[in-house]
């Protein structure tokens, strides 16, 4: 179990960590699973967000099985001063998924990255060309996803019999 945390607390982290359910109804779904009610579940996760302990829940898409057979990381060279303008518009981009800043290194002098996705990897080069335009960023790398690795979320408690209900 994780210390500080009341043994309902430890029950509802280790069903988040295993995934949103594919339901109509994930939060009640949960719920069940930790032998709470929803309204529990839903208050101690309001807790957890206004005590900063955790940031937001989302899905994770494989974009292989929407359709989209194709993903980049592009890594652009932004004077800094433009990193908020150029960021802001890439995120406009309906192709991005994510977009995020970095320091530079002296062998690397790449600042803001973007995951891009399309239907063929023939689309890559132009969709990142139009980007680049819109951003007024000339200087970039695309790296192109050649394999998908395993997403797999963290774990934080040990799942047992006695803590979930399937």
């Amino acid at each position: 179990m994780v210390k500080n945390l009341s043994e309902t607390e430890n029950k509802i982290l280790s069903v988040l960590q295993r995934g949103f359910p594919s339901s109509p109804t994930p939060y009640r779904d949960m719920a069940g699973q930790a032998g709470i009610e929803t309204d529990r579940l839903l208050a101690v996760l309001k807790d957890w967000k206004q005590k900063g302990l955790l940031r937001r829940i989302g899905a994770i898409v494989n974009h292989f099985k929407v359709g989209l057979g194709a993903g980049a990381l592009v890594a652009w060279q932004v004077e800094p001063q433009y990193i908020q303008q150029a960021g802001e518009t890439l995120v406009r981009f309906k192709e991005v998924s994510h977009c995020y800043e970095r320091s530079i290194d002296r062998n690397w002098p790449y600042n803001l990255y973007t995951m891009i996705h399309a239907e063929n990897p023939d689309d890559i080069d132009d969709i990142v060309k139009r980007m680049g335009q819109a951003c007024g960023v000339e200087k970039y790398r695309i790296l192109i996803t050649e394999k998908e690795l395993k997403k797999t979320p963290p774990t934080y408690v040990k799942q047992s019999e006695q803590n979930i209900r399937e």
